[in-house]
Protein backbone atom coordinates (compact mmCIF):
# COMPACT_ATOMS: atom_id res chain seq x y z
CA UNK A 1 0.00 0.00 0.00
CA UNK A 2 1.37 3.42 -0.95
CA UNK A 3 1.82 6.28 1.46
CA UNK A 4 -1.33 8.35 1.92
CA UNK A 5 -0.77 12.11 1.80
CA UNK A 6 -3.45 14.64 2.71
CA UNK A 7 -3.26 18.41 2.45
CA UNK A 8 -5.60 20.56 4.48
CA UNK A 9 -5.66 23.54 6.81
CA UNK A 10 -5.72 23.35 10.58
CA UNK A 11 -7.20 25.99 12.86
CA UNK A 12 -4.42 27.31 15.08
CA UNK A 13 -5.44 30.33 17.16
CA UNK A 14 -7.99 31.30 14.52
CA UNK A 15 -5.55 31.02 11.59
CA UNK A 16 -6.06 28.52 8.75
CA UNK A 17 -2.55 27.09 8.76
CA UNK A 18 -1.54 24.72 5.91
CA UNK A 19 -0.81 21.17 7.06
CA UNK A 20 0.54 18.18 5.11
CA UNK A 21 0.07 14.73 6.65
CA UNK A 22 1.68 11.56 5.31
CA UNK A 23 0.71 8.14 6.67
CA UNK A 24 2.77 5.11 5.77
CA UNK A 25 1.55 1.57 5.17
CA UNK A 26 3.36 0.32 8.29
CA UNK A 27 3.41 1.48 11.88
CA UNK A 28 6.27 3.68 13.02
CA UNK A 29 7.14 6.95 14.72
CA UNK A 30 5.52 10.33 14.18
CA UNK A 31 7.78 13.14 12.97
CA UNK A 32 6.44 16.70 13.09
CA UNK A 33 8.12 19.45 11.05
CA UNK A 34 7.27 23.14 11.25
CA UNK A 35 8.68 25.94 9.09
CA UNK A 36 7.74 29.59 8.91
CA UNK A 37 7.82 30.30 12.63
CA UNK A 38 9.41 33.51 11.39
CA UNK A 39 7.53 34.98 8.47
CA UNK A 40 10.38 35.89 6.10
CA UNK A 41 12.59 32.80 6.35
CA UNK A 42 11.77 31.58 2.90
CA UNK A 43 14.49 29.00 2.17
CA UNK A 44 13.34 26.77 5.03
CA UNK A 45 9.68 27.14 4.01
CA UNK A 46 10.52 26.18 0.43
CA UNK A 47 12.59 23.25 1.69
CA UNK A 48 9.63 21.86 3.64
CA UNK A 49 7.21 22.58 0.75
CA UNK A 50 9.46 20.76 -1.70
CA UNK A 51 10.14 17.86 0.66
CA UNK A 52 6.46 17.16 1.34
CA UNK A 53 5.88 16.76 -2.39
CA UNK A 54 8.24 13.76 -2.38
CA UNK A 55 6.44 11.82 0.35
CA UNK A 56 3.64 10.39 -1.81
CA UNK A 57 6.07 8.37 -3.89
CA UNK A 58 7.83 6.73 -0.94
CA UNK A 59 7.14 3.86 1.40
CA UNK A 60 6.96 5.18 4.94
CA UNK A 61 6.87 3.37 8.26
CA UNK A 62 5.02 5.77 10.49
CA UNK A 63 3.68 9.27 9.98
CA UNK A 64 4.81 12.78 9.09
CA UNK A 65 3.07 16.08 9.92
CA UNK A 66 4.48 19.17 8.24
CA UNK A 67 3.54 22.85 8.36
CA UNK A 68 5.33 24.84 5.63
CA UNK A 69 4.25 28.29 6.92
CA UNK A 70 3.10 28.74 10.53
CA UNK A 71 3.33 32.50 11.11
CA UNK A 72 0.80 33.51 8.45
CA UNK A 73 0.38 37.17 9.39
CA UNK A 74 4.14 37.80 9.40
CA UNK A 75 4.46 35.95 6.09
CA UNK A 76 1.71 37.94 4.40
CA UNK A 77 2.92 41.28 5.79
CA UNK A 78 6.58 40.43 5.04
CA UNK A 79 7.44 41.17 8.68
CA UNK A 80 10.81 39.70 9.76
CA UNK A 81 11.22 38.22 13.26
CA UNK A 82 7.97 39.53 14.81
CA UNK A 83 4.25 38.85 14.63
CA UNK A 84 2.77 42.15 13.37
CA UNK A 85 -0.35 41.86 15.53
CA UNK A 86 1.48 42.10 18.87
CA UNK A 87 5.15 42.78 18.09
CA UNK A 88 6.31 39.54 19.72
CA UNK A 89 8.83 37.03 18.44
CA UNK A 90 6.82 33.81 18.09
CA UNK A 91 9.92 31.71 18.72
CA UNK A 92 10.23 33.18 22.22
CA UNK A 93 6.64 32.30 23.18
CA UNK A 94 6.59 28.48 23.34
CA UNK A 95 4.95 26.48 24.86
CA UNK A 96 2.52 29.38 24.70
CA UNK A 97 -0.49 30.66 26.58
CA UNK A 98 -4.12 30.14 25.49
CA UNK A 99 -5.12 33.41 27.16
CA UNK A 100 -2.32 35.60 25.76
CA UNK A 101 -1.88 37.66 22.62
CA UNK A 102 -1.85 36.11 19.16
CA UNK A 103 1.79 35.00 19.41
CA UNK A 104 1.14 33.28 22.75
CA UNK A 105 -2.03 31.62 21.48
CA UNK A 106 -0.44 30.49 18.21
CA UNK A 107 2.52 29.00 20.07
CA UNK A 108 0.14 27.22 22.45
CA UNK A 109 -2.00 25.85 19.62
CA UNK A 110 1.02 24.63 17.63
CA UNK A 111 2.53 23.04 20.72
CA UNK A 112 -0.61 21.28 21.93
CA UNK A 113 -2.06 20.28 18.55
CA UNK A 114 1.08 19.41 16.60
CA UNK A 115 4.24 19.05 18.69
CA UNK A 116 2.69 17.23 21.66
CA UNK A 117 2.44 13.50 20.96
CA UNK A 118 5.23 13.52 18.38
CA UNK A 119 8.14 11.10 18.60
CA UNK A 120 10.50 13.68 17.09
CA UNK A 121 10.27 17.33 16.08
CA UNK A 122 12.11 19.63 13.65
CA UNK A 123 11.80 23.42 13.56
CA UNK A 124 13.14 24.49 10.14
CA UNK A 125 14.65 27.98 9.93
CA UNK A 126 17.08 30.12 7.94
CA UNK A 127 18.51 33.61 8.19
CA UNK A 128 15.78 36.25 8.14
CA UNK A 129 15.92 39.34 5.92
CA UNK A 130 18.88 40.93 7.72
CA UNK A 131 20.74 37.79 8.80
CA UNK A 132 23.75 36.30 7.06
CA UNK A 133 23.97 32.73 8.29
CA UNK A 134 26.19 29.64 8.29
CA UNK A 135 24.09 26.46 8.18
CA UNK A 136 23.75 24.77 11.58
CA UNK A 137 21.51 22.64 13.76
CA UNK A 138 20.83 23.22 17.45
CA UNK A 139 19.59 20.81 20.10
CA UNK A 140 18.75 21.16 23.78
CA UNK A 141 20.37 19.59 26.81
CA UNK A 142 17.97 17.38 28.73
CA UNK A 143 16.40 13.92 28.96
CA UNK A 144 15.97 13.52 25.19
CA UNK A 145 19.26 15.08 24.15
CA UNK A 146 21.00 11.90 22.96
CA UNK A 147 18.40 11.33 20.27
CA UNK A 148 18.21 15.04 19.51
CA UNK A 149 21.98 15.17 19.03
CA UNK A 150 21.72 12.28 16.56
CA UNK A 151 19.01 14.16 14.67
CA UNK A 152 21.04 17.37 14.62
CA UNK A 153 24.06 15.52 13.23
CA UNK A 154 21.98 13.58 10.71
CA UNK A 155 20.55 16.79 9.26
CA UNK A 156 23.97 17.13 7.66
CA UNK A 157 24.76 20.82 8.22
CA UNK A 158 28.21 22.19 8.97
CA UNK A 159 27.81 22.91 12.67
CA UNK A 160 25.90 21.43 15.61
CA UNK A 161 25.33 23.45 18.77
CA UNK A 162 24.22 22.11 22.17
CA UNK A 163 22.22 24.62 24.16
CA UNK A 164 22.11 24.14 27.91
CA UNK A 165 20.04 25.89 30.60
CA UNK A 166 21.54 28.45 32.94
CA UNK A 167 23.45 31.75 32.69
CA UNK A 168 24.63 32.69 29.23
CA UNK A 169 21.87 30.81 27.43
CA UNK A 170 21.34 32.48 24.07
CA UNK A 171 17.58 32.19 23.76
CA UNK A 172 14.52 30.69 25.47
CA UNK A 173 10.92 30.05 24.50
CA UNK A 174 11.69 28.27 21.23
CA UNK A 175 9.55 25.48 19.87
CA UNK A 176 12.42 22.99 20.04
CA UNK A 177 13.19 23.85 23.67
CA UNK A 178 9.50 23.39 24.54
CA UNK A 179 9.59 20.00 22.80
CA UNK A 180 12.70 19.02 24.74
CA UNK A 181 11.09 20.05 28.04
CA UNK A 182 8.22 17.70 27.17
CA UNK A 183 10.66 14.84 26.54
CA UNK A 184 10.37 15.02 22.74
CA UNK A 185 13.71 15.01 20.88
CA UNK A 186 13.67 18.21 18.85
CA UNK A 187 16.08 20.31 16.85
CA UNK A 188 16.24 23.69 15.19
CA UNK A 189 17.81 23.36 11.73
CA UNK A 190 18.90 26.49 9.85
CA UNK A 191 20.05 26.78 6.23
CA UNK A 192 19.77 29.90 4.09
CA UNK A 193 20.26 33.59 4.72
CA UNK A 194 18.97 37.13 4.23
CA UNK A 195 15.43 36.04 3.36
CA UNK A 196 16.56 34.61 0.02
CA UNK A 197 15.33 31.43 -1.66
CA UNK A 198 18.77 30.01 -2.41
CA UNK A 199 18.78 26.66 -4.20
CA UNK A 200 21.71 25.23 -2.24
CA UNK A 201 20.13 26.21 1.08
CA UNK A 202 16.76 24.73 0.10
CA UNK A 203 18.43 21.49 -1.00
CA UNK A 204 20.18 21.21 2.37
CA UNK A 205 16.82 21.26 4.10
CA UNK A 206 15.41 18.59 1.79
CA UNK A 207 18.45 16.34 2.34
CA UNK A 208 18.40 16.98 6.06
CA UNK A 209 14.74 16.05 6.40
CA UNK A 210 15.34 12.88 4.39
CA UNK A 211 18.30 12.01 6.61
CA UNK A 212 16.21 12.35 9.76
CA UNK A 213 13.48 10.17 8.24
CA UNK A 214 16.09 7.46 7.75
CA UNK A 215 17.54 7.93 11.24
CA UNK A 216 14.09 7.47 12.77
CA UNK A 217 13.44 4.36 10.68
CA UNK A 218 10.54 5.95 8.81
CA UNK A 219 12.42 5.31 5.55
CA UNK A 220 15.44 3.24 4.61
CA UNK A 221 18.83 4.90 4.51
CA UNK A 222 19.89 5.52 0.90
CA UNK A 223 22.74 3.30 -0.24
CA UNK A 224 26.08 5.09 -0.35
CA UNK A 225 24.81 8.07 1.64
CA UNK A 226 27.67 10.02 3.18
CA UNK A 227 28.00 10.00 6.97
CA UNK A 228 27.58 13.57 8.26
CA UNK A 229 30.60 14.96 10.12
CA UNK A 230 29.61 18.32 11.62
CA UNK A 231 31.75 20.50 13.86
CA UNK A 232 30.32 20.42 17.38
CA UNK A 233 30.15 23.75 19.23
CA UNK A 234 29.73 23.93 22.98
CA UNK A 235 27.94 27.26 23.45
CA UNK A 236 26.08 29.92 21.50
CA UNK A 237 26.92 33.49 22.51
CA UNK A 238 24.78 36.33 21.15
CA UNK A 239 26.57 39.68 21.03
CA UNK A 240 24.64 42.94 21.30
CA UNK A 241 25.46 46.62 20.90
CA UNK A 242 25.71 49.02 23.81
CA UNK A 243 24.64 51.92 21.59
CA UNK A 244 22.85 52.22 18.31
CA UNK A 245 24.55 53.40 15.14
CA UNK A 246 26.14 52.02 11.95
CA UNK A 247 27.18 48.38 12.36
CA UNK A 248 30.12 47.21 10.24
CA UNK A 249 31.24 43.61 10.80
CA UNK A 250 34.84 42.81 9.89
CA UNK A 251 34.39 39.02 9.70
CA UNK A 252 32.13 36.66 7.79
CA UNK A 253 29.94 33.78 8.91
CA UNK A 254 31.90 30.54 9.17
CA UNK A 255 35.22 32.35 9.63
CA UNK A 256 37.11 31.17 12.71
CA UNK A 257 37.90 33.98 15.14
CA UNK A 258 40.07 34.22 18.25
CA UNK A 259 39.22 35.59 21.67
CA UNK A 260 39.86 39.33 21.72
CA UNK A 261 39.86 39.68 17.93
CA UNK A 262 38.04 42.72 16.55
CA UNK A 263 34.97 41.46 14.73
CA UNK A 264 33.18 44.74 14.01
CA UNK A 265 32.55 48.35 14.91
CA UNK A 266 29.61 50.62 15.55
CA UNK A 267 30.06 54.21 14.46
CA UNK A 268 28.01 57.39 14.23
CA UNK A 269 25.75 57.72 11.22
CA UNK A 270 27.91 60.50 9.79
CA UNK A 271 30.97 58.25 10.09
CA UNK A 272 32.96 60.69 12.21
CA UNK A 273 33.36 58.57 15.35
CA UNK A 274 33.63 54.92 16.34
CA UNK A 275 31.22 54.44 19.22
CA UNK A 276 32.06 50.84 20.03
CA UNK A 277 34.59 48.23 18.96
CA UNK A 278 33.23 44.69 19.16
CA UNK A 279 35.67 41.90 20.04
CA UNK A 280 35.18 38.14 20.20
CA UNK A 281 34.57 36.96 23.79
CA UNK A 282 35.95 33.49 23.00
CA UNK A 283 37.46 31.41 20.23
CA UNK A 284 34.67 30.49 17.87
CA UNK A 285 32.80 30.80 14.60
CA UNK A 286 30.24 33.49 13.70
CA UNK A 287 27.12 31.45 12.94
CA UNK A 288 24.95 34.42 12.05
CA UNK A 289 25.72 38.11 11.55
CA UNK A 290 23.26 40.98 11.29
CA UNK A 291 23.76 42.06 7.68
CA UNK A 292 22.05 45.45 8.05
CA UNK A 293 24.18 48.43 9.14
CA UNK A 294 21.23 49.79 11.12
CA UNK A 295 21.33 48.75 14.78
CA UNK A 296 19.58 50.21 17.81
CA UNK A 297 20.67 50.38 21.42
CA UNK A 298 21.07 46.79 22.64
CA UNK A 299 20.78 45.59 19.04
CA UNK A 300 21.64 42.01 18.11
CA UNK A 301 24.93 41.90 16.14
CA UNK A 302 25.93 38.28 15.74
CA UNK A 303 25.81 34.80 17.21
CA UNK A 304 29.15 33.16 18.02
CA UNK A 305 29.43 29.40 18.24
CA UNK A 306 32.15 28.62 20.77
CA UNK A 307 34.75 26.02 19.84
Amino acid sequence: MATKVTRRTIDLAGLDVPLVEATGSEDGPLLTVIAGVHGCEYASMEGVRRWTRTLEDRELRGRVRAVPVLNLHAFRDRTPFLVPDDGKNLNRCFPGNPDGTLSDRLAYAAFTQLITGSDAYIDAHCGDMVEALEAFALYEAGPSEDRAREMAAAYGLGYVIRQAPGPGRAVSGTSSSAAAAAGIPGITAESGECGLVQEEAVAKHVRGLDNVLALLGITDRPEGAAEPSPVYLSRFLWLRSARGGWWAPTVRTGEQVSEGQVIGTISTLDGSEVLETITAPADGVPIFITSSPAVADDGLLLGLGVI
